[in-house]
Parts: structure tokens; C-alpha cells; sequence
């Protein structure tokens, strides 16, 4: 098998996308589009990779830069086989050259390894599609049974008897080099775009005699390509549909797949319970055996096993460990750790803070920059007031200590191993291992208010009365 390279083109402007940016930066399933068809080249075993740019140049090299990544320039927008022409200087001598486009992303490696296979058989080999509305798609016309290419036309270019064709050019070829070079030398811009189409380089091979393999998608989305937003919204979708599927393959519970997102990197252990709404990104993992209710959203986010995330509760960068109990209404920010079978409530955030085995916080708490060991107890309204105002500083909570409702711990402050605050103490001071932590004022009871509060009210009443009274009368 002959050596494997590929050349991404990301030349072009995608106007219809209504944006400043190149459209392969745009995002699908958590990613720029260029990087998902970067990796499928790598994973087809791709050697080196040249990246085409032009339009935008800079977000695509940020986008794109690797060490086994080389950029070549297309000045001018002049055509699909100009752009491929402009990479030959940074390729091998002789190669397999898989030709991608950097706004068709669900391209698979499995389908990289079946065109390179039948390019090593043939002249080279494309990947084609049948579409009950193929749109704007050049059409494919073959010879032998459908084996090999006779010609491809562009719809800009094609005849009615043309466009009734379903089969259609995915944009995503095997070709021999230097071979295809030497076709692409011989191009001329006789079409409607007055453009060098590489695709007419190929017809050129196939009227020369030259056997040009076709081969046909498992799955006809790998043609979908971005011209725009519509276009993105179903690309991503694609994805989406692609890894539920898998998931549910796997033995995992997806109960609305139509309202459930789980982007392709998340992994998902068998036997979770996915609800409707849930959307999972990022690396986020998740154990087997866990349960995502309703509305959950988890960014790169790790949760061991036979967790409960109860409904709408939002996890970015927070580590879970098995057997915790998540919300409902819970955020976890960045830094957020929970030992094994720890319990966080519904209304309650946690930032850069670390709740021990067993440890709780089931209300209305704010626990940030702390440390809470284990069997602790975070009551009602309990905020560690970290920040003041220029820096911030930590909690540290012992084991089996009970922070009481509405107290404030301004830090840094240690309340030590079976420590007690009371519930509306604002605590600045440490508090000692099975001590009672108080600071709150005296109570006083005042005897007699409700009947004074009733007569006061009667006296306003009559007064207004009064004076309701004296208008009235008045000339």
C-alpha cells in the first residue's frame, strides 16, 4: 500500500454563513469542523497532513497547528483543483493523497481506509452518495455497472436529464501522486464559475482510460458539508444521533434521544439512565450505572459510579466520585470534588472546594475555596465568605462537624474535627475540634408586641377615616 497523506482544503469563504470567520472554524459537536476531519486522517493513518488556507488564514492555522501539520496558501480562490495544486510542493514525491474538505466532518477513518485501498487497485477512487435531493451537489455518472467514474458535473453546469441524477461527489477523493498533479496541470476554466474543478481533472482520467473506483458511503451524511448555519445545525446533529446510537449499543439508557446531546469525546458507562434534556460535552465521563435526570448539563466533568444527578443541575469541571447524590438545582464549578457518597442539595454552589466521604450540604449553601472532611453536615444558608475583596482564602471544615444554618465562615478559618457552629453565627475566628462556635447578639423578647402592634393599626385606620371624612364634606 502506497504511503498515505492528506490534504485538507479550507480555502474558502463560506459568505452564506453571514460571518467574519472561515466557516471550517465554525463548531459542531463541541468542535471546530477542520479538527474533526484533521483527526479522521490521522486516524486513517495519514502521515502528514497539508492544510489548504486562505480565507482566514490565521484562525484556520490556530485552529489546525500540530507538528505533523503544514500549511500551504491559496491567494485566490480560483477552484477546488487550484487549491489541491497549491499543496504539491509540501508533499512526497509518490503518495496516496486523500483530498478532504474542511467543512465535511462526519467523514469516518473507515471510509478513508476503504477509498485508499481502492486507489492502490485503481487510478484512484472517490466517495459517492445517494440522495433523494441531492441539492447543489455535483452529479456522479458511471460506467461498468457503477464500479468507475465516467464523468462528474457540476449542477452550475449540468443538464435537466443531469440534475435527475441521485448519485452524487461526497468531495472526498483517493488520488495518486504525482499523477493527479500532472491532470491538474492540464485544467482549463470552460464552466459556469469560470474555476480549475478538480473533479474535472478526474473525468479527464476516466476519458483517458483510466479506472477511477467509486465507492459508496455506509452512511450518506459523511457528504454533508457546511455552506451555512442550517447546514451546521445538522451537522451537529448528525453527531449527536451518531454517539446516541452508539451509546444505546453499548447498553446505556437514552429516553428522548430527540432532547438528549452527548458529544462524541463524553463517555458514558453501560447501564446509565439518560432523561430528556440532558446534555453531556466536553471529556466529561460518566460511571456505569449512574442517573441523569431531566435538564442535567455536564461540561468536562467526571462522575464515578451509581451516581444520581437530580433534574437541572450544572456540572463544569467538577469530579464526582461512586455513589453521590447531585441537586436538584445544583451547580458545581470548576475545582468541585465530592467524595464517594457525598450529598449536594438542591440550590447549593460549589467552587475549588472538596466535600469528604459522606459529607452533606443540602440547602441554599455557597462553599467556595473550602474543605469539608468527611461525615460532615453544611446546614441551610452556610456561605464561606473566600473572597475579600483583593484575595482569596480557604475554609477548612474537620470531620463529623455540624456548620448550623446561616452561618457565615468569613476565612480563613479551620473549624476543627466534631466542631459545632450555631445556626446565624458569623464565625472569624477558629473554632477548636468539639467545640461550639457562637458569635450572634442576645435575644431579647419584647411582651406585649402583637397587642400593641393591633392598636396601632386601629389608630392609623381611624385617623384615616377621619380625614376620608373631612375631604368629603368640604366645598
Amino acid at each position: 500500500m502506497s504511503k498515505k497523506v492528506a490534504v485538507v482544503l479550507a480555502a474558502g469563504e463560506g459568505t452564506r454563513m453571514r460571518s467574519a470567520r472561515s466557516k471550517v472554524v465554525h463548531e459542531v459537536a463541541g468542535r471546530p469542523m477542520l479538527s474533526w476531519v484533521l483527526d479522521a486522517a490521522r486516524l486513517a493513518g495519514c502521515s502528514e497532513l497539508v492544510v489548504v488556507v486562505g480565507h482566514g488564514a490565521e484562525a484556520v492555522r490556530e485552529v489546525a497547528a500540530a507538528a505533523d501539520v503544514r500549511f500551504a496558501v491559496q491567494a485566490e480562490q480560483l477552484g477546488t483543483g487550484h487549491a489541491l495544486a497549491q499543496a504539491r510542493a509540501l508533499l512526497p514525491d509518490e503518495a496516496t493523497v486523500l483530498v478532504l474538505s474542511g467543512d465535511v466532518p462526519l467523514v469516518r477513518p473507515a471510509t478513508l481506509d476503504r477509498l485508499a485501498a481502492a486507489a492502490d487497485s485503481n487510478w484512484g477512487a472517490l466517495a459517492i452518495a445517494d440522495l433523494e435531493q441531492p441539492g447543489s451537489l455535483g452529479r456522479v455518472l458511471t460506467r461498468d455497472g457503477g464500479k468507475y467514474l465516467e464523468r462528474i458535473v457540476e449542477v452550475a453546469d449540468a443538464e435537466p436529464e443531469v440534475l435527475a441524477v441521485q448519485t452524487i461527489n461526497a468531495g472526498i477523493y483517493a488520488l495518486p501522486a504525482p499523477a493527479i498533479f500532472s491532470s491538474l496541470a492540464a485544467l482549463e476554466t470552460d464552466n459556469a464559475q469560470g474555476q480549475y474543478y478538480l473533479t474535472d481533472a478526474l473525468g479527464a482520467a476516466a476519458a483517458a482510460g483510466e479506472r477511477v473506483a467509486l465507492v459508496v458511503l455506509d452512511d450518506a451524511s459523511e457528504a454533508f458539508g457546511a455552506n451555512d448555519r442550517r447546514d451546521l445545525a445538522r451537522i451537529h446533529r448528525a453527531f449527536i444521533d451518531r454517539k446516541l446510537a452508539e451509546l444505546s449499543a453499548c447498553g446505556v439508557t437514552v429516553l428522548d434521544p430527540a432532547t438528549t446531546s452527548v458529544e462524541p469525546a463524553v463517555a458514558v458507562g453501560a447501564d446509565c439512565v439518560l432523561h430528556p434534556g440532558v446534555n453531556l460535552s466536553g471529556s466529561s465521563s460518566i460511571g456505569a450505572g449512574s442517573l441523569l435526570h431531566q435538564g442535567a448539563w455536564l461540561r468536562n466533568s467526571q462522575i464515578g459510579e451509581g451516581v444520581v444527578i437530580e433534574p437541572y443541575s450544572v456540572l463544569d469541571g467538577a469530579s464526582v466520585a461512586d455513589g453521590c447524590r447531585v441537586g436538584p438545582f445544583a451547580r458545581l464549578r470548576p475545582g468541585a470534588e465530592l467524595a464517594s457518597g457525598a450529598k449536594v442539595g438542591n440550590f447549593v454552589e460549589i467552587k475549588n472546594s472538596k466535600l469528604g466521604p459522606g459529607a452533606k450540604a443540602g440547602h441554599l449553601a455557597y462553599l467556595g475555596d473550602a474543605e469539608i472532611g468527611a461525615g460532615s453536615n453544611i446546614g441551610a444558608g452556610v456561605v464561606t465568605c473566600n473572597y475579600d475583596g483583593e484575595h482569596k482564602h480557604r475554609t477548612v471544615i474537620g470531620e463529623r462537624s455540624f456548620v448550623g444554618s446561616d452561618t457565615m465562615l468569613v476565612a480563613p478559618v479551620v473549624i476543627g474535627d466534631e466542631a459545632t457552629t450555631a445556626a446565624g453565627s458569623v464565625i472569624n475566628r477558629d473554632v477548636p475540634a468539639g467545640a461550639l462556635g457562637v458569635s450572634r447578639a442576645k435575644q431579647r423578647n419584647v411582651e406585649g408586641w402583637a397587642a400593641r402592634k393591633l392598636k396601632t393599626k386601629k389608630t392609623v385606620a381611624a385617623a384615616e377615616g377621619a380625614a376620608e371624612t373631612t375631604s368629603e364634606g368640604g366645598d
